[in-house]
């Protein structure tokens, strides 16, 4: 009878604590929900039509070309760089490798206004790089659109390495081990075996530095011309509205890198959840 009591007794339901979830969701609320709230209604008042013309002005139009394009060319060559960089730290071991692990984070921890200063001394028509560039290329990279791709690769970098490399490091020596043996080179190896798995991550990556690159103002505006039709960036537009007391079209235009960042942040967990459905069938 013992064996059969002690099949049919359960320990008793834990009662967790509620107040976690409802400080969660009234902290959230308070710092993030609200304020974004009261904008995108800020930005509904104006109705569909007004929205759109504001959201589409010529000099609205041209921002987003900069904004958005410059982030997408800065992310496409952080994509290929910053696996060079990951498979360097997994993989090779060199002299002062540490103290360049630990560098990769610098643009996390550097104010944009300090990273857009240092680019702009670099990157001038007297600078270190900028004056060969200028005198061998005659590319001006400061002040104009070359100097904001410059920026937007510099402070998204740490995107694509951060997300590769904890993926390259989990990855099984013993598949390429067998590639080998099967007579695969090492770049067969690499091209078939390796980056198929990582691509998930890889884009994941690609992803978040997009969308850091677009959102971007510190640096940015340091090292660009801020003239519009030329480089000026929407966050740099957004500011020109409030000094212009154009509160309305300023609101409109943050209100469509607000959904931007929604929709951007969708592709991104999309990504994430390929990413682990893509490991666990190769697993």
């Amino acid at each position: 009878m013992a064996p059969a009591l002690l099949r049919r007794w359960r320990p008793p339901a834990l009662a967790l604590p509620s107040w976690p979830w409802r400080i969660t969701w009234t902290y959230l609320g308070l710092i993030l929900f609200l304020p974004l709230g009261a904008m995108l209604l800020k930005a509904a008042r104006v109705g569909p039509v007004g929205f759109w013309e504001m959201a589409t002005t010529p000099e609205a139009l041209a921002t987003y070309r900069v904004s958005f394009g410059l982030a997408l060319v800065a992310s496409l060559i952080n994509g290929v760089f910053g696996l060079v960089v990951a498979w360097a730290l997994v993989r090779c071991r060199f002299p002062g490798q540490r103290l360049l692990d630990a560098l990769i984070d610098l643009p996390f921890a550097l104010p944009t206004a300090v990273a857009g200063l240092a680019l702009t001394a670099v990157y001038s028509t007297n600078g270190w790089l900028g004056q060969p560039l200028n005198e061998a290329f005659g590319l001006k990279v400061a002040f104009a659109a070359p100097g904001v791709a410059v920026a937007m690769v510099f402070i998204s970098l740490p995107f694509v390495v951060r997300t590769v490399e904890p993926v390259l490091r989990s990855l099984e020596r013993e598949q390429e081990e067998a590639s080998w043996c099967l007579g695969a080179s090492p770049l067969q190896t690499t091209v078939r075996v390796v980056l198929p798995q990582l691509l998930p991550a890889i884009l994941g990556g690609v992803a978040q530095g997009y969308s850091r690159a677009v959102g971007e103002y510190g640096s940015v505006v340091m090292i660009s011309s801020n003239v519009p039709f030329r480089d000026l960036i929407t966050p740099t537009l957004i500011i020109q509205k409030l000094e212009e007391y154009d509160f309305e079209a300023a609101t409109v235009i943050g209100s469509v890198m607000l959904i931007f960042s929604l929709f951007s942040l969708l592709v991104i967990n999309l990504l994430q959840v390929w990413g682990q459905r893509y490991q666990g069938n190769q697993a």
